[in-house]
């Protein structure tokens, strides 16, 4: 991965949670953010949550929101590097990205070497110390028996099932009322120790960006009311409010 230009992080814009008034706007700004990633021939890294539910079929993926799947495709075709980390909403995602997209997809933690940085990007769920049904529940839920059970239930059934109680794995971890500190010693902590020098996270719809001497500690906060972004340039992170179109 390039070393030169600038990369963005971004998170948890939820397609599919809200109304569709909360829903096209999300989308809209995410196509003229998508735009501005284009221009700039930056990396993108998408940390988890895009969507609030993806299932792929063998035959068939969620037909809403194609618009933003094909702008990646576009990024890609202008030779922009994108990466997708799943979320705890969207790690059921198959080759379709690879194979139609030419996204970079895991479902895991992601270390980068990246503008001299050493960093540790997950969603970040399950994270942290505690929350063991949770933990629990995703290594069941992530487990390959489990997908193939699922697709034995017809997609016009069982993305409407699947869409209506993704509210469940929403915010496991931490409680919010943690201060920012608290949560980089819980969070970011450990990454540092084992020779990190910035921790990018999500999940949390939390903008938080704490500067020491052990590195850099961000959470990304969301798209659904903010608009979050980081931007990694030069080797320094910001983070900022992407004001749309």
């Amino acid at each position: 991965m390039s070393e030169h230009g600038c990369a963005y992080f971004l998170a948890d814009a939820h397609l599919g949670q809200g109304s569709p008034e909360s829903n096209r706007a999300r989308e809209r700004d995410l196509l003229a953010f998508f735009d501005r990633v284009g221009a700039e021939r930056a990396t993108l890294f998408v940390n988890g949550d895009l969507f609030d539910f993806w299932f792929e079929y063998r035959h068939a993926i969620p037909k809403r929101f194609v618009r933003v799947l094909m702008a990646m495709g576009e990024l890609r075709r202008a030779g922009v590097p994108v990466t997708y980390i799943g979320g705890n909403h969207d790690f059921w995602i198959g080759n379709f990205l690879a194979r139609e997209l030419d996204v970079t997809f895991t479902d895991e933690p992601l270390p980068l070497s990246l503008q001299g940085r050493r960093i540790f990007l997950a969603h970040g769920d399950g994270l942290g110390p505690g929350d063991f049904g949770y933990k629990l529940l995703k290594r069941v839920l992530r487990n390959s028996v489990a997908k193939t059970l699922f697709r034995w239930v017809h997609p016009d059934v069982g993305i409407p099932i699947a869409g209506g109680t993704s509210h469940l794995s929403r915010h496991h971890g931490p409680r919010p009322s943690r201060s920012d500190e608290d949560l980089e010693r819980m969070l970011g902590k450990p990454w540092f120790d084992h020779g990190y020098d910035a921790v990018v996270l999500a999940h949390y719809h939390r903008a938080v960006h704490r500067h020491s001497a052990a590195g850099d500690f961000v959470i990304l906060g969301d798209w659904i009311e903010r608009r979050t972004v980081a931007r990694l340039e030069g080797g320094r992170f910001s983070l900022f409010e992407f004001e749309g179109r």
